[in-house]
C-alpha cells in the first residue's frame, strides 16, 4: 500500500480499523520526506522523533481500548508560525530564528487530541508576506519547478502536492491558502474570520488573518476543519459557535443550491484560460442542478486598492519588538510592508475599517440571493517561479489580489476546487464564497463538485 497515496481520511480509516499503524504510517512518510524533500524543500523542520513518540503513543492508546479521533495517525505538516513549544517557530524570518514558544497553539493542541501525527514545521514567505527571506530557499513546485508555488503558505501547499503530509496548515491575510492550493492543485478552505482560533499563530495582520487546511480532497479539509474550528477564550476574536459535522455536508447533487456570478467581476483583465475555467466549473456546477444566478458585487476596488495599508499598520504593530531595532535582519519585502505601516496615517486606516464594514455588510446582503459565490483565485495561468505575486508594483499587486483580499477583509469563507489541468498540464482552480459560518455549504458544494469534475492528482512516486 502506498500510503502516501492515500486520502488523509482514508489513513485515518486504516488506522481506526486496524489495517494501519499510526506508526508504520509515519515511519513510510518520513522515509519519503528524507528521501524527496531535499528536491522539494518544503520543510524548514521535520520532527522525526516527536512524531514517532506520537504515533507510539496513538497505537498504544487504541491497545488499550482508547477510543480513535477523526485523525487517527494522520500526518499533518504545521506553517512555520504556528507556535510549538520548546520548538523553534521562525515564522519564515531571521529575527525569530532562535524562538522557541512556551506552549502550542490551540490549533495544534486540536489536531493532535484528534489524533494527528505533526510531520514537522514548513517554509513561509518571511513573516507570511510576499517574499522569502532572501537567505531562505524556496520550496519547489512539484508539479513544475519553474512555477510559482503560491505564498505564503508555500511549503503548505508543496508538501501536500508533493505527497510529503496529507494535509497542512495554512494562513490567509491577502489569498495566502488560496494562491499555493492554486499553484499546487489542492483543496483549501480559508474560514470564516473567527472560526479557527488564532492563539499562538504569529500574525502577519491580525485583523485579516485566517487559519484553515490544506489538503487534497474535501473530506480532507472538512476533517481537519472539523477539530480545528471552535472559540476559544484565549483569542477574543474567535466565534463561539457550534461546529458542524462538516464531512457529512458531503452530497452528490446540488438541486437546490444557487450560485451567484459577477461577469463582469470574473471577467475583467482576466486571462483567457482563467475565464474558460470559471465557465467550465460552472456548467458542472449545472449540471450537478446548481442554478446560476446573475448578481452584482459589492465595490471591492478600495480594500483591493489600499489591503497593503491595513496589512501594514497590522504588520508593524506584530514586529514592534523587534523593528527597526533589528531592521538589518528583515528581507527587503517585510521591511517594506512594515514601513508602509508606520508611514501610515490614522485617518488611512480607519476610513479602510469604515469600507471593511459597508463592503461586509454589503456581501452579507448579497448572501440573501444566493449560497455561494464563484471567482477565480488569482487573474492568470499560474506565474513562473521567477515572481512573487504579490508584486512590491501597487499596481500589479493589487489587480492579483483583487479575488482574494476583499474576503479577508469581509471575513466571508472560501473554498478552493481543483477543476482540470490546463494546456502547459498545470491545475486550474476556482474559488467558492459563502456566508459568514457557511463553511458546511462550502463543503456541500465543493464535495459534489470534486466528485463530478474527477480531477486526478499525479501524487508522484
Amino acid at each position: 500500500m502506498d500510503i502516501h497515496r492515500l486520502s488523509l481520511s482514508d489513513v485515518a480509516r486504516h488506522v481506526k480499523s486496524g489495517a494501519l499503524t499510526a506508526v508504520g504510517v509515519a515511519e513510510a512518510m518520513l522515509e519519503r520526506i528524507a528521501r524527496l524533500d531535499p528536491e522539494f524543500g518544503a520543510y524548514v523542520l521535520v520532527l522525526a522523533d516527536r512524531a514517532l513518540e506520537r504515533a507510539h503513543g496513538l497505537d498504544a492508546a487504541m491497545s488499550r481500548g482508547e477510543a480513535p479521533g477523526p485523525l487517527q495517525g494522520a500526518p499533518v505538516a504545521l506553517k512555520d508560525l504556528l507556535s510549538t513549544r520548546g520548538i523553534a517557530t521562525t515564522c519564515g524570518t531571521k529575527v525569530l530564528a532562535n524562538w522557541q514558544p512556551e506552549e502550542d497553539a490551540t490549533v495544534v493542541q486540536g489536531l493532535e487530541a484528534a489524533g494527528a501525527v505533526v510531520l514537522g514545521k514548513v517554509k513561509l514567505t518571511e513573516g507570511a508576506f510576499s517574499e522569502h527571506h532572501p537567505a531562505v530557499q524556496p520550496p519547489v513546485n512539484p508539479w513544475a519547478s519553474e512555477r510559482w508555488t503560491g505564498v505564503s503558505s508555500s511549503g503548505s501547499g508543496v508538501a501536500v502536492a508533493a505527497g510529503l503530509a496529507h494535509g497542512a496548515v495554512g494562513t490567509d491575510t491577502g489569498g495566502s491558502i488560496r494562491f499555493p492550493c492554486a499553484a499546487c492543485g489542492l483543496v483549501g478552505i480559508k474560514p470564516t474570520y473567527g472560526r479557527v482560533s488564532r492563539h499562538g499563530v504569529f500574525p502577519l495582520a491580525a485583523s485579516l488573518d485566517h487559519v484553515g487546511p490544506m489538503t487534497r480532497s474535501v473530506e480532507d479539509a472538512a476533517r481537519m476543519l472539523g477539530v480545528m474550528a471552535g472559540g476559544d477564550p484565549r483569542d477574543p476574536t474567535s466565534l463561539d459557535a457550534p461546529v458542524p459535522m462538516y464531512p457529512a455536508s458531503l452530497r452528490q447533487r446540488l438541486d437546490d443550491v444557487r450560485i451567484g456570478v459577477d461577469w463582469g467581476y470574473v471577467l475583467e483583465d482576466v486571462h483567457g484560460s482563467v475565464a474558460d475555467t470559471v465557465r467550465n466549473a460552472l456548467t458542472v456546477l449545472a449540471d450537478l442542478g446548481a442554478d446560476v444566478i446573475e448578481v452584482g458585487m459589492p465595490d471591492y476596488r478600495i480594500l483591493a486598492d489600499n489591503w497593503v495599508i491595513t496589512c501594514g499598520v497590522d504588520c508593524a504593530r506584530a514586529h514592534a519588538a523587534t523593528y527597526p531595532e533589528r531592521k538589518d535582519e528583515y528581507g527587503p519585502a517585510l521591511a517594506g510592508l512594515i514601513e508602509t505601516g508606520l508611514n501610515a496615517s490614522p485617518d488611512e486606516y480607519e476610513r479602510l475599517e469604515q469600507e471593511r464594514s459597508r463592503f461586509r455588510r454589503a456581501l452579507d446582503g448579497l448572501f440573501g440571493g444566493v449560497d455561494a459565490l464563484i471567482a477565480p483565485c488569482m487573474p492568470t495561468p499560474i506565474p513562473g517561479a521567477e515572481r512573487s505575486p504579490p508584486s512590491d508594483d501597487r499596481g500589479p499587486r493589487e489587480r492579483f489580489i483583487r479575488f482574494t483580499a476583499p474576503f479577508d477583509y469581509s471575513g466571508h469563507p472560501s473554498i478552493t476546487l481543483p477543476l482540470d489541468i490546463d494546456a502547459d498540464g498545470m491545475p486550474r482552480t476556482v474559488q467558492l464564497i459563502g456566508p459568514r459560518l457557511g463553511e458546511a455549504g462550502l463543503v456541500c458544494i465543493g464535495g459534489a463538485f470534486e466528485s463530478a469534475a474527477a480531477f486526478e492528482y499525479p501524487t508522484l512516486d
